[in-house]
């Protein structure tokens, strides 16, 4: 009996192992030991003089965040470099791929971009001393390379005089029904009218 492989087995099989490799990501072995805030590392940072912050935040929230960084660490400047999480994104895939690494630390409201940016290597693994005290495992990679930092709450609303409150939607998957979406409505906290 002639053991061989089909050029279609041998194209199915490295279209899997391409697929596999295109949509993984970088898997580590653990994150690494918490680290405190040390007069060492101050001093080194000192000695870089600034952080390099990009962020979608509201940019008086950063100014803030920024603010009080300077104030806690004296001799250590905060640049704030505000733009929306898209161009946020784009903008750290050109840089690093000139090989430009000016940011420091990034806050994005896309998620999934911290997804990309581990699978391509261009986040360090770190874990600060209060991230692992007080995150829940939930909120921070197994690897140590991100935590949550802002989570946007999702309101689902109805129209009281359309809707009685027992049929009222309780997840969002029912607010794709064709009857339940236009009888209902789904903002971010971000984007929803004052009440």
């Amino acid at each position: 009996m002639r053991n061989s492989i089909s050029r279609r087995k041998l194209l199915a099989g490295t279209g899997a192992v391409l697929a596999g490799a295109a949509f993984s990501t970088r898997v580590m072995a653990a994150a690494p030991p918490p680290e405190a805030v040390t007069p060492a590392l101050i001093e080194a940072a000192k000695k870089e003089g600034k952080v390099i912050y990009y962020t979608s935040t509201d940019l008086p929230v950063a100014e803030k965040l920024a603010k009080a960084f300077e104030a806690k660490y004296l001799g250590i400047a905060v640049r704030v470099e505000r733009t929306g999480a898209e161009r946020l994104f784009q903008r750290i895939g050109q840089e690093y791929s000139s090989n430009i690494h000016a940011v420091d630390i990034v806050n994005s409201s896309d998620a999934a971009h911290f997804i990309v940016w581990k699978r391509d290597g261009i986040l360090a693994p770190y874990v600060p001393e209060d991230v692992a005290k007080f995150y829940p495992a939930e909120h921070k990679d197994p690897d140590g390379q991100f935590a949550s930092f802002r989570i946007w709450l999702s309101i689902i609303a109805y129209n009281i005089n359309l809707v009685k409150a027992g049929d009222a939607p309780k997840s969002l998957p029912i607010c794709s029904i064709p009857n339940g979406r236009a009888r209902s409505s789904r903002r971010t906290r971000a984007t929803a009218a004052p009440s």
